[in-house]
């Protein structure tokens, strides 16, 4: 009976140990996409290299801080709008989605070094 709780138990512990680890790469990745996303919409802005780190790091605490799905959306949309830029919420979320692949290959990828 111990030899199959222990069992059971490090089955338990090593599952949380992935859950874990799944849940940081999650993060990880999502901050990732918000930063390679900001990066993008500060180039459609034409913001300095100093504007454009202040708005990425924008982006980042509006995802953390979030109360629905869309808030990044909407800020950039929001944002792009006050500059004069024309943008649907369409191409916006193909944008994201494409960031998201891409900070997701590159995160991956250092988790395979």
């Amino acid at each position: 009976m111990d030899d199959s709780m222990n069992g059971f138990s490090q089955r338990e512990k090593n599952f949380e140990v992935k859950y874990l680890h799944d849940e940081e790469l999650e993060f990880r990745v999502l901050v990732k996409r918000n930063h390679l996303f900001g990066l993008w919409v500060a180039t459609l802005l034409e913001y300095t290299d100093q504007q454009t780190q202040i708005y990425i790091e924008e982006i980042i605490v509006v995802e953390i801080q979030k109360k629905h799905e869309d808030d990044v959306l909407h800020k950039v949309l929001r944002d792009l709008e006050a500059a004069k830029v024309e943008m649907t919420e369409h191409r916006l979320r193909k944008e994201l989605a494409r960031c998201w692949e891409e900070a997701r290959k590159i995160i991956m990828n250092k988790e395979k070094v």
